[in-house]
């Protein structure tokens, strides 16, 4: 749930520290593989990547039926392309015009990519656990160092995966306990170091990118998230921090079941929210009271109409999820 907040947060701020203070993206593929290695502990590999497509393309379908569509009638002329708008196993296409709305489609489909490997990479990772995970930071480095992919839908899906294999890994590794037998030591000092040359990498570079934003800087993404989502893993589960005491605030405690409940769905709708809230801004000029007293050209108050909308998107879409998983579909879980 704070992921997806800070992900709605960074898309209408665009702050470029956001993701040195909370890396959204690693954290989501860490936790997402372990609950890959707990279901694929208790059912049959086919099962499980069965369900998780099953749950995640219904929403997708959802949602692409509005997207897809407003952009056919804005002029759109798709090529055979338009199958990733099916399963997008590689980036969906789109129009410049709805570019906004599309560009987020990357994590749907790196998330597809790492359920579909799980199973094998399951595997190999419990022949050598810490060898694996150590070496799951290989991929990234070679596309860094010695072979640039190619600036197409292979190399930028190549790219995304070897970006955040360490952290989908380390979710196995969570999930096994594997944390919990290594001393503070072994894992402290390497997560210290890798969140030191991410962050020296991310500044380093800064001319050469452009910026500092880990999102534009895949190498410098891997380590920050790497070394961030190991100690949050290892806080949990040698020092048991969690945020389990939070179930008392009961409204807080139905506000996260919610957003986890939604979560596809928010992650989906919540880019296209922001972009129609600044025309219904807009149209609040033309109310006196509203320009007098609202704060209208605040980004603060974007995000808040944001939320508002991403609110109505999950009351009219949210149930897709529930059909999706094999449950009575509600307005609210």
């Amino acid at each position: 749930a704070l992921a997806l907040v800070r992900v709605v947060a960074y898309h209408a701020f665009g702050w470029p520290w956001a993701g040195l203070v909370f890396p959204s993206m690693g954290v989501m593929f860490g936790l997402a593989g372990t609950l890959m290695a707990r279901s694929l502990r208790r059912r049959p590999a086919g099962a499980v990547v069965r369900s998780r497509l099953r749950r995640l393309l219904p929403p997708f379908w959802c949602w692409g039926l509005f997207v897809a569509g407003a952009m056919l009638v804005r002029g759109w002329m798709p090529g055979w392309q338009i199958v990733y708008w099916v399963v997008p196993l590689g980036d969906p296409p789109g129009s410049a015009w709805g570019e906004q709305a599309w560009e987020i489609l990357w994590y749907l489909r790196t998330y597809l990519w790492f359920v579909l490997l799980s199973p094998l990479l399951l595997r190999l990772f419990r022949l050598a656990p810490v060898a694996v995970l150590l070496l799951s930071l290989a991929p990234i480095a070679v596309l860094q160092f010695l072979w640039q992919p190619p600036d197409d839908r292979f190399g930028t899906g190549l790219l995304d995966l070897a970006t955040y294999l360490f952290c989908w890994v380390l979710g196995f590794a969570h999930r096994d306990g594997v944390l919990d037998r290594l001393k503070p030591v072994a894992v402290v000092v390497p997560s210290l170091a890798a969140l030191a040359c991410g962050a020296w990498y991310a500044f380093a570079h800064r001319a050469e990118y452009g910026t500092y934003d880990l999102d534009d800087i895949p190498f410098a993404q891997a380590l920050w998230s790497a070394g961030f989502v190991t100690l949050l893993m290892y806080s949990k589960a040698r020092l048991g921090v969690d945020f389990s005491g939070l179930a008392r605030l009961r409204r807080l405690d139905r506000l996260v079941t919610v957003f986890n409940a939604r979560a596809v769905t928010l992650y989906l709708w919540h880019e296209l929210a922001l972009v129609l809230a600044v025309p219904l801004i807009d149209r609040l000029w033309d109310v006196p009271a509203f320009e007098a007293y609202l704060p209208l050209e605040s980004q603060w108050f974007l995000l808040g109409v944001g939320w508002v909308l991403i609110a109505v998107f999950v009351l009219l879409f949210g149930w897709v999820e529930d059909v999706a998983a094999r449950k009575r579909a509600r307005l609210l879980p």
